[in-house]
């Protein structure tokens, strides 16, 4: 049985229908009811119990739950944290959390404090939760098999060094996160030592570093995200067979940002992106057997810095449009190729009428290298020096990198494949 299968069964079976299972006993909080408070309600419950939050605001000690339970707030079920510290531990396997709005959680520098810490536990949900002013929103530890759904994650700490992740995986394997919105956090999505993780449908934006940022993390997919105005962006650090596809990476803007750094990548797919609006496009350095497709830079400062010790990496099909340099570069060397891309700064000809131009394109302008090593030249952007220096080499290409060369550029913009094919089987969204 293949690893996306055993996740969708997994997923299958944790996404059924609240009160699904014959036999299941319901508990009851309510502000007036006999059980007043969410800890009674988890040590009184039995296995496979079903606990029901009514509207109300509870405070809530740290609550560590050891037994599969089911945990579903009504609208209005606000849990607060006493004292700043974690609400929920979840210790068990096939525990579920949803529906729930949790608030409170004060910053720690001795422990990753979070709305809900899921450890050492396998097949749990948490779903369709509100998580506000939180340190960490949700923290998996040694977690496998595990949903984290259309959950909603709002932070305000004033710093990087006061804030937490929104949803933070360390060595945890085979987990599905999707159709979450996160805003505020240090980092929306961070993954550290995980593997066998989809990321699917989420919205990072204005986060205080990262949209997503994971290292040492292989084996893993995004798809149809968006990452936008984060302070710096996405990075990709230290992994290898990483799929990202369909995504969005737009206006992460700053001295810092990048639409999408990579460190030390290999053997891995970016394809059908959109990356716009970006200090830096794509920034490659270490990058090394991976296929750049289909994707379109648009309007960034440098769509694409791709260092000399990246090797083997191609990229085709790709649109450049509107970009302030087109590709940059730290070395006249390339190991790396360009083939059949459009550059809207062609200025060829294509007397066959195959699509590809005549002649050859050099997308790394002569100014661009000026501007490498000599960052305050860029003032000069607009000048009619630069205007003269730019037809001046392309008319007599001389300083210019020659191994950085696309032989077939595309007259036209290239289309965008239909990709969705090519997916793994989807896991059902929670009801």
């Amino acid at each position: 049985m293949t690893t996306w299968t055993r996740i969708a069964m997994i997923a299958a079976l944790t996404l059924l229908p609240t009160g699904a299972l014959k036999g299941q006993t319901v508990v009851t909080v309510s502000p007036d009811g006999p059980i007043s408070t969410i800890e009674e309600a988890v040590r009184t419950a039995e296995d496979g119990a079903r606990i029901i939050v009514e509207a109300g605001r509870y405070r809530v000690t740290t609550v560590e739950i050891r037994k599969p339970v089911t945990i579903s707030g009504e609208p209005g079920a606000v849990l607060v944290a006493v004292d700043g510290n974690q609400i929920f531990t979840v210790l068990a396997d096939g525990v579920t959390i949803e529906g729930l709005t949790l608030r409170g959680i004060s910053t720690s520098f001795i422990d990753d404090r979070a709305a809900i810490r899921i450890e050492r536990s396998a097949g749990c949900r948490i779903a369709n939760n509100f998580i506000d002013d939180a340190f960490f929103g949700i923290y998996l530890a040694k977690a496998n098999d595990c949903v984290i759904a259309a959950n909603v994650f709002t932070a305000r700490k004033p710093t990087q060094t006061t804030s937490g992740n929104g949803i933070h995986l360390w060595y945890s394997e085979d987990i599905d996160i999707r159709d979450n919105r996160i805003r505020g956090h240090r980092d929306g999505i961070y993954l550290e030592f995980s593997s066998n993780v989809v990321v699917t449908n989420n919205e990072a934006r204005r986060n205080r570093r990262y949209g997503l940022h994971f290292m040492f993390s292989d084996n893993c997919r995004y798809l149809d995200n968006t990452f936008a105005e984060n302070d710096a962006g996405v990075a990709v650090m230290y992994s290898r067979d990483v799929e990202m596809m369909r995504n969005r990476f737009v206006d992460n803007w700053g001295p810092s940002a990048f639409g999408l750094l990579l460190k030390d990548i290999t053997d891995s797919r970016i394809e059908g992106n959109v990356i716009e609006g970006n200090t830096v496009g794509i920034y490659a350095e270490g990058v090394n057997r991976v296929q750049v497709m289909h994707n379109d830079f648009v309007e960034n400062g440098r769509a694409v810095k791709l260092l000399a010790n990246s090797m083997e990496t191609e990229f085709r099909a790709n649109n450049f449009v509107a970009n302030t340099f087109d590709v940059t570069t730290n070395s006249r060397q390339s190991y790396s190729t360009f083939e059949g891309n459009y550059w809207d700064a062609y200025r060829g000809y294509d007397l066959d009428r195959d699509g590809t131009g005549d002649v050859p394109f050099y997308p790394v302008r002569l100014f661009a290298l000026i501007v490498e090593r000599n960052e305050p030249a860029i003032i000069l952007m607009r000048s009619l020096f630069v205007h003269l220096m730019d037809a001046a080499e392309r008319v007599l290409p001389t300083l210019t990198p020659k191994a950085v060369v696309d032989e077939r550029p595309l007259m036209k913009r290239a289309r965008t494949p239909d990709l969705h094919a090519a997916q793994s089987p989807i896991i059902p969204q929670p009801s």
